[in-house]
């Protein structure tokens, strides 16, 4: 009996492995996929001829993208909308995630704000109310347009607050007897044991700014202004190579070039700051995430 339980649970733990081997590898086809057309010879590109490999190896696409100003100045924006949009997500999460972990008995009120951030989570105002107040508070083509409406992420806030609650609250009890303030509690006590959780929802914060395209479309008035995703998502719907040609010096590059290697080029370097950035918080993630999703 127990031999058979042992090879049943060898053969499923077989089967589990190789779905989730399989699953990997269908996640990571479409990436491969680019990055083989990103050094392929544009030839080999357009006609279609790349399945796992480059064809013709080159790296004439990489070189001129890092001659393309437009492309750097996009880069530039995203960093600075991570930088500035991350920094004040968490310094929103903490400050609200805090005192909404409290009982009533500490934080009056607390049902009501919980209710309202709910409320807000699941019945937003919708695209054109935002961009009415956006337009009003003459944000339009500033960096501020697209990290103050996004700057209260509730459910950031929902998994924060949930870790801080299930921290002991011997130690919150310890730290008033000792005399200590709510904000010596917030920085010296919590925030240190809330690691995992914090590197979580930052990850969360800095994939989500780093991604969103759809509110650089419609809040920034010229391409110069564009987050990255904004300017490659414009390449990939209409794609025009006249701004390269108009430079002499750069007509024998061009003739190297397709649109195809050129966008997939420009796709790849778009993905590697995440890639450089979530393997440091991948061992956070799992922990904070479980954590942060258990109810009392």
């Amino acid at each position: 009996m127990i031999r058979s339980r042992t090879v049943g649970s060898t053969v499923s733990t077989g089967v589990l492995y190789t779905v989730m081997a399989c699953i990997a590898l269908l996640s990571l086809a479409p990436i491969w996929y680019t990055v083989a057309v990103s050094f392929s010879d544009k030839a080999a590109a357009s006609a279609g001829r790349i399945t796992f490999w480059p064809i013709d190896f080159t790296i004439i696409s990489y070189k001129t993208i890092l001659g393309d100003p437009t492309f750097l100045g996009a880069f530039w924006i995203s960093i600075k909308r991570v930088l500035f949009g991350g920094a004040i997500n968490f310094a929103v999460t903490v400050l609200m995630a805090y005192p909404l972990s409290k009982e009533n008995r500490e934080f009056r009120f607390r049902s009501v704000y919980m209710w309202f951030l709910v409320f807000t989570m699941l019945f937003s105002g919708g695209t054109i109310p935002l961009y009415i107040v956006v337009k009003e508070l003459g944000l339009f083509n500033s960096i501020w347009s697209l990290v103050l409406p996004t700057a209260v992420p509730v459910f950031n806030v929902l998994l924060l607050l949930n870790f801080f609650r299930s921290i002991p609250k011997e130690l919150g009890e310890a730290g008033e007897i000792d005399g200590a303030g709510p904000w010596y509690m917030l920085v010296k006590v919590f925030l240190p044991l809330s690691m995992p959780a914090i590197a979580t929802v930052t990850l969360f914060s800095v994939v989500s700014h780093w991604n969103a395209f759809f509110d650089g479309m419609i809040y920034m008035r010229s391409v110069d202004k564009y987050p990255l995703q904004t300017y490659i998502q414009q390449l990939v719907v209409q794609v025009n190579m006249q701004d390269l040609t108009g430079d002499p010096n750069k007509l024998e590059m061009i003739s190297k070039l397709s649109n195809k290697t050129l966008n997939a080029s420009k796709i790849v370097i778009s993905m590697l700051p995440i890639l450089v950035v979530y393997p440091f918080l991948q061992k956070y993630f799992i922990h904070g995430i479980m954590l942060g999703s258990v109810k009392e």
